[in-house]
């Protein structure tokens, strides 16, 4: 049995005043939170985007292609960030006449818009969070959402930070091979951890949680970089998202693990 696996190539760039200080990309539902320089001018951006492929050949066959750009606008009172993520993935198949060909076997893109004004006190803020996802093969089809709330940074010491979020919301969804729609209002709440293992390691853990009456959507990612040199880091992540209630022929988590290296600017 022979197999290649090829993993090539994450690709990021970001602009900055101050190219050490790029914030990690988080998911859509995340905190925002970002590292700002002692000083800042207004409308200063922060950009960054990655794109990952994947290729297997011998007894399995496929191709998969990841990518995400993540905007972050930073001025004195306001904190905005603009994110769109996409996954796909084909596998080649044998079917019943013995001829090979593509299928499609995952299919999912993703847009979020937040703004976050800042509040009197370091790290606390008010936001409003516009999302959606497109999952051809998810539990659910579409999801979007829609919250606003508050966020405060709850501990910060020299190598670690805890940010959280809470608010009220809505949501509307449509199940997977239905054409049933579902909407009504959430509760969400979102954390995000880190810690600096070093001078040139980190550590990033974050959740979001959405609570409705009838499913608890979550999301949840890990992720450890390093650093290589300047310019370049080493990421390893693992990401999880989580529907309690899906149709019978669905599973309730789906799960993704990635190796990238990340190129900055």
């Amino acid at each position: 049995m022979t197999a290649r696996t090829l993993l090539a190539l994450v690709a990021s760039t970001a602009c900055s005043a101050y190219a050490a200080d790029i914030p990690a990309v988080a998911n859509p539902n995340a905190p925002l939170t970002v590292a700002l320089p002692a000083s800042l001018a207004e409308g200063g951006w922060f950009t960054s985007a990655e794109l990952g492929a994947i290729t297997t050949s011998g007894n399995t066959s496929g191709t998969s292609v990841s990518g995400k750009i993540d905007a972050r606008h930073e001025t004195p009172d306001w904190s905005n960030e603009y994110i769109a993520s996409g996954f796909f993935k084909e596998d080649d198949v044998t079917d019943e006449h013995g001829q090979r060909h593509s299928q499609r076997a995952a299919e999912r893109w993703a847009l979020s818009a937040k703004a976050a004004y800042k509040l009197l006190g370091e790290g606390k803020r008010a936001f409003v969070l516009g999302s959606y996802v497109n999952d051809k093969f998810g539990a659910y089809t579409t999801y979007s959402s829609l919250a606003v709330g508050h966020g405060a940074q709850w501990y910060k010491s020299d190598d670690k930070t805890l940010d959280v979020e809470l608010g009220p919301g809505y949501f509307r969804g449509q199940r997977a091979g239905t054409e049933d729609t579902e909407s009504g209002l959430t509760v969400r709440g979102a954390a995000q951890f880190k810690w600096a293992l070093s001078a040139s390691a980190w550590f990033v853990q974050t959740l979001s949680v959405e609570r409705g009456t009838s499913n608890m959507h979550s999301i949840g990612e890990t992720s450890l970089t390093t650093k290589i040199n300047d310019t370049m880091q080493l990421k390893a992540g693992f990401s999880a998202r989580n529907d309690t209630n899906v149709p019978a022929d669905k599973k309730n988590t789906d799960t993704q693990t990635s190796l990238t290296v990340v190129y900055s600017f």
